[in-house]
């Protein structure tokens, strides 16, 4: 026999071996009742430093592997989990925290209070999570640390949730991610980069003990994802909300709501070059009537029923009603001949018959960009160009990596994400005081009013009481109309029939989704009813 049809023979069955291998380790006829399989992107996908807190793991949502200050709950109420109290100065600068005695890491070593005071040291140094405000942290004795900030912050609070707990004295920022060591429910026992990570239950974890003793989680494509449930092969699969009309055999949907939202960046000023040599602002998004007749012209509603697959709702502030400092403040949109008034009046006229207004020789006309991976930010720029074509408005989306977007990121309007239960987002969002800083506020919105509210949210002593000012931050800036709020999406997933997600204790979804963040709860179907 020709050796070339020999080697494809070989080829072939080593192949199938290796399917049939996969599908023993993750078939779900081969698993025990307490073990999961699942293709979820948590927190982004693939960590490519690993899963390390400093190095962007899970920051602001379930970490599995580390344990954290405070979680939240369902409600978005803070509970303990390091912590057992803390107290707050009169003049919201020291956060004092008290910790639990009982925590060790899973290499034996117990956890205190220089843990928790290295690892938010170094996130400030390393500008992992927004610690602007934060001027030290100190490890007062094992059991207590105190949160020493520079500048009055009411919102504080919420950065002590974010982080997972790394060991101070073994920690090594070379190795820790591919060999995480922490004191969390889980612990990592095996990445194939590229394919999987194993959890398993961590033995030492002081809480309850949650039901699944291990987790596996692929990594994987959409499609590859659907087509590995359709298979059996995965107990919970994440899809985008395309899939939303699919359906398969011995798995049902579950559709969460979060406060994720999807807005268009509009540059409130004209364009500029600052320190770095970037632009920053548009001359076209610049002019006030042509943002105004955007927000009054397009149709929000026919948005999320067009990019999001109907799974999502309004948003016109970009805060989620889910949130106690939402607005109820709306806008009357959809009315595309008071958008045309807008326009006119302002003198943007079309007087060369091409559907294009101009005005002083400029076309009314702009690129979009969106992350090319994203189908649902490409979905959004396609139908927000073809809904402000009517009203004389030209934009061309152009997908791109965020790599490209970077430069140009402050000048060329893009479709953006972003969302979480802390009110400080709205300072990232609008305070002239990060115009055009990082990713904070890149419309480089200023307007003084805005920035005195925020300093008189953030400056006051209760945060239950802040949250009136933080509603107004976001009617006042509504009216100036730097970011177009779109709406905020669902999350989908595809999970088996003997899973049991505990509906009603997970909590609330931030940009990025936070599906192991009820973990806790999960069980069997089959352990549920007999329980």
């Amino acid at each position: 026999m020709d050796k070339k049809y020999i080697i494809i023979g070989i080829i072939a069955i080593i192949a199938v071996i290796g399917i049939a291998a996969f599908a023993m380790n993750s078939g779900s006829s081969q698993r025990a009742a307490d073990e999961l399989v699942m293709a979820v992107s948590v927190h982004g996908g693939e960590p490519e430093a690993g899963f390390d807190p400093l190095a962007e793991w899970a920051t602001g949502t379930e970490p599995l592997i580390q344990s954290t200050i405070f979680k939240k709950d369902a409600n978005g109420t803070l509970v303990n989990d390091l912590a057992t109290n803390y107290t707050v100065s009169s003049d919201l600068k020291t956060y004092d925290i008290t910790l639990r005695d009982d925590v060790k890491f899973t290499d034996d070593t117990k956890l205190t209070a220089k843990d928790v005071a290295f690892t938010y040291n170094k996130a400030k140094e390393n500008g992992i999570i927004d610690l602007d405000n934060l001027n030290e942290v100190k490890a007062v004795d094992d059991t207590h640390v105190s949160f020493v900030l520079n500048k009055t912050d009411s919102t504080f609070i919420h950065k002590l949730t974010q982080l997972g707990i790394v060991p101070a004295d073994s920690y090594n920022n070379e190795t820790y991610g591919e060999h995480p060591v922490g004191s969390g429910p889980y612990k990592l026992t095996q990445w194939d980069k590229g394919q999987q990570a194993i959890f398993e239950v961590n033995e030492n974890y002081y809480g309850e003990k949650p039901y699944y003793k291990k987790i596996t989680n692929l990594f994987m494509e959409p499609d590859a994802a659907f087509a590995a449930a359709k298979n059996g092969e995965v107990d919970v699969v994440e899809v985008p909300l395309s899939y939303s009309n699919e359906t398969i055999e011995g798995m049902h949907q579950e559709i969460y709501p979060s406060v994720d939202v999807r807005y268009i960046g509009l540059p409130y000023n004209n364009e500029t070059t600052n320190e770095d040599g970037n632009i920053v602002g548009n001359n076209i998004t610049a002019d006030p009537a042509i943002r105004e007749a955007i927000s009054t012209g397009i149709s929000r509603q026919a948005m999320v029923e067009g990019a999001f697959n109907g799974l999502g709702n309004v948003s016109y502030t970009g805060i989620s009603g889910m949130l106690p400092f939402a607005s109820d403040a709306t806008i009357e949109d959809g009315k595309v001949d008071e958008a045309k008034q807008i326009l006119e009046q302002a003198g943007w006229k079309d007087t060369d018959g091409d559907g294009v207004r101009e005005k002083d020789g400029v076309k009314a006309s702009f690129e979009l960009d969106y992350a090319s991976s994203d189908s649902t930010r490409q979905a959004v720029a396609l139908q927000f160009s073809e809904q402000v074509k009517p009203l004389g408005i030209e934009v061309t989306p152009k997908g791109k990596t965020w790599d490209e977007m970077d430069s140009t990121k402050f000048n060329i309007p893009i479709v953006w994400g972003g969302g979480s239960s802390d009110p400080y987002q709205l300072y990232k969002f609008y305070d002239s005081e990060v115009a055009a800083t990082g990713y904070s506020n890149p419309a480089a919105y200023n307007n003084s009013q805005v920035d005195s509210l925020i300093d008189s949210a953030m400056s006051n002593p209760s945060v239950d009481a802040s949250y009136s000012t933080w509603e107004e931050v976001q009617s006042t800036a509504m009216n100036d109309n730097p970011y177009i709020w779109v709406g905020t999406l669902d999350y989908l997933f595809f999970v088996s029939d003997n899973v049991d997600m505990s509906n009603s204790t997970h909590t609330i979804y931030p940009h990025g989704g936070d599906v192991w963040g009820n973990i806790y709860d999960w069980k069997s179907v089959n352990a549920t009813q007999s329980s």
